[in-house]
Formats: C-alpha cells, sequence, structure tokens
C-alpha cells in the first residue's frame, strides 16, 4: 500500500544532481495541511522545480557544452520537461477527477530522466 504524496514532497531525477521539492497548487485538491498531489501535477517548473545541475546527455545544453569540452561531462542547469502525467497513481483513489499520487509513481522526462518520490509529504494516509 502506498503512501499518499501531498505538496512539499521530497523528489528526485536520476539524472539531477540534486533532490527537489514538488508544488501542489490547491486548486479542487483535498487538503490535509498541504494539498494532496495527483498524477496530473506533472507541469515543469509550476509542480516539478528544477533538480540543480542535469548530467543527461539527451539534454541539448549538456550535450553541448560536454562537446565543447571535448568529450568532458559537463553538467548544464536542469530544466525538468515532463509531457506525460505521473504513472501509475492510485486507480481507486480520485481527487479532482484524477487518481491520487502515490509513493511509488514516477515521471520521466524528455531528456530520460526518471523522477521519482523520495518522501511524499506526510506519513499518515495510505493510499492503495
Amino acid at each position: 500500500m502506498g503512501m499518499l504524496v501531498c505538496g512539499g514532497a521530497n523528489i528526485q531525477c536520476t539524472f539531477g544532481a540534486a533532490p527537489s521539492v514538488l508544488n501542489v497548487l490547491p486548486q479542487a485538491k483535498v487538503m490535509n495541511v498541504m494539498a494532496a498531489a495527483t498524477i496530473m501535477d506533472n507541469k515543469p517548473i509550476v509542480n516539478i522545480t528544477p533538480f540543480g545541475m542535469c548530467m543527461s546527455m539527451s539534454n541539448p545544453m549538456v550535450a553541448a557544452a560536454t562537446a565543447a569540452a571535448l568529450g568532458v561531462l559537463t553538467p548544464m542547469p536542469c530544466i525538468p520537461v515532463t509531457t506525460a502525467p505521473w504513472a501509475p497513481g492510485s486507480p481507486t483513489v480520485m481527487i479532482g477527477g484524477n487518481p491520487a499520487l502515490n509513493n511509488s509513481s514516477k515521471l520521466m522526462c524528455a531528456y530520460g530522466g526518471v523522477i521519482s518520490v523520495n518522501v511524499p509529504g506526510q506519513t499518515t494516509i495510505n493510499v492503495p
């Protein structure tokens, strides 16, 4: 049984140098202390904040900087590019018409990174 993710959750990208925070806007949301997240809380910068420096060679800025450094991997600032919702979410718990986000869900970045939840932001609500 997964844990419900809420605003302020700690998230991490496999190609990011630092963890980040999930921002959840309180529009038509279930409120605890923070708003509960859904699989549609996937917007870059609005919900998914940068992860420090990006190390993915699929990122054009990293590829260009690495080429300029004669092949030495040169990380560049992270700008998340997420286009699909979190998957799989919780199919039995709906918030505002969307499946609730649980701590086992993953989000793909267009540059190949997999974003996962490190700390769901609360520890009292279990989601099936």
